[in-house]
């Protein structure tokens, strides 16, 4: 009974998933997050049908999340990171904590949905173990409907069934006594408003995808079992590095890499193809790329696709560096830690004999591939030392980077220092090249 009126809150999730499945269908596969508040989004909806739906579906949102957030900090089965439950949600909040991810604040999104499923299926548990019904009964997030969930009013529904079931006596002396009739009441109540209710499964639930919160690895591996490939000449390397000098031309560039990545992962192609031609003639997207970024990818074949992504990806990032942002927003910060004056020094010494553009785009993708993850650091320990990570990847891909970092690379620097190590290499190339 304790978590009785979090169970009225149930009724909700129909709108919450509501909206969660058209904020989907808006941003799915964009290149990258949104960010604006809720109350700017909302003006930017061109219809006003469209935007009174969604402002009442906001407001039921953001009612239902104050009133669980608590809960969701102390017993949500999704663990929210620390500060994302301390404060209510207004409409001059951030977009993102509605977008339902599975990272960053839109977990919060994720997290709220799951706990209301959560919540009907316990309760639908007991009833069906305490009237021997089992639970073969299941629906998923994208059929659920105000019928298959536990929904009542105290006022209206309750109330007047407990009243229905209660005796009055007077005593000698004039005094009233109330007798219910409990046993009936718990019979009325289960049969009304629990029986016969389907469990909520949580696979199907609405989840926002950017392009950049792609399984890379897995997609790589896709796209090499169906063409092989190859690192990029230093030549092209260095003409395509020359040609997109600006932040914009480089995520142009990123983008329709990594919609090409998504393609051949999917259909394959041949290797010696032109990347060019295959964005003009077999994707038809000619029209839609920018023609500096075509010029500049001239001399790539499709057998360079992975290649690519891994420089165009690193240059993103050094060019965010470059205009004071941070380029790994969404790594937590137990990988964040400064370089002490000491290892920073032993770390420049490294930096001044190694490959250095090598080990630049080699780190950007370990951190980019790995400790982007929700669960990172339960997977990648943050004392863990830096070449302990990054060697095995180097020896699958039988790169001699892996020597050089074995025989170099300060074992003082830790997993812990990754991405203070990426920026502090950054800038020395920076500083080298000025």
């Amino acid at each position: 009974l304790f978590q009785e009126t979090e169970l009225r809150l149930v009724k909700f999730l129909p709108e919450i998933l509501a909206l969660q499945r058209e904020l989907v269908r808006r941003f799915q596969n964009t290149a990258d997050v949104r960010h604006c508040s809720i109350k700017d989004f909302l003006k930017e909806t061109p219809s006003a049908v469209m935007r009174d739906l969604l402002e009442r579906r906001v407001h039921v949102f953001l009612s239902v999340w104050n009133k669980l957030r608590s809960s969701l900090d102390t017993n949500g089965e999704i663990k929210l990171p620390k500060g994302y439950c301390d404060a209510d949600l207004t409409l001059d909040s951030k977009l993102e904590f509605l977008l339902p991810r599975r990272r960053g604040l839109g977990l919060c999104s994720t997290a709220l949905a799951s706990y209301l499923i959560s919540l009907h299926n316990d309760f639908i548990h007991s009833v069906n173990k305490h009237i021997n019904e089992d639970d073969r009964y299941l629906v998923s997030p994208s059929e659920v409907a105000d019928l298959h969930l536990i929904s009542y009013e105290v006022e209206r529904d309750l109330i007047p069934l407990i009243l229905s079931n209660c005796q009055y006596s007077m005593e000698k002396g004039g005094e009233t006594l109330q007798d219910f009739d409990l046993e009936r009441i718990q019979q009325q109540v289960v049969s009304k408003f629990l029986q016969g209710k389907p469990l909520i499964t949580l696979t199907g639930m609405p989840t926002l995808i950017y392009r950049h919160d792609r399984n890379y690895e897995q997609l790589f591996n896709d796209v090499r079992s169906k063409l092989d490939q190859s690192a990029l000449p230093s030549s092209v390397m260095n003409m395509i590095s020359g040609e997109l000098q600006s932040y914009s031309d480089v995520c142009d560039a990123l983008s329709v890499t990594e919609i090409t990545l998504g393609f051949l992962a999917m259909a394959g192609e041949n290797a010696e193809m032109l990347l060019t031609d295959y964005i003009v003639n077999v994707l038809q997207m000619g029209d839609q790329t920018n023609p500096h970024v075509l010029q500049a990818l001239r001399r790539c074949h499709l057998k360079h696709s992975i290649a690519l992504w891994q420089l165009l990806s690193t240059r993103k990032s050094e060019q965010l560096l470059r205009l004071k942002r941070d380029p790994f927003v969404e790594v937590s910060t137990d990988y964040k830690a400064e370089l002490s004056p000491e290892i920073a020094k032993l770390l420049n010494t490294f930096l001044v004999h190694t490959r250095l553009e090598t080990f630049l785009q080699e780190l950007h993708e370990m951190i980019v591939l790995k400790l982007r993850r929700v669960q990172a650091v339960d997977m990648f320990r943050p004392s863990w030392s830096l070449k302990d990570v990054l060697i095995p990847d180097l020896d699958v891909k039988d790169s001699d980077l892996a020597t050089e970092l074995q025989e170099m690379l300060p074992g003082e620097i830790l997993l812990s220092h990754a991405a203070a190590t990426w920026k502090a290499a950054a800038l020395f190339k920076r500083e080298r090249r000025e």
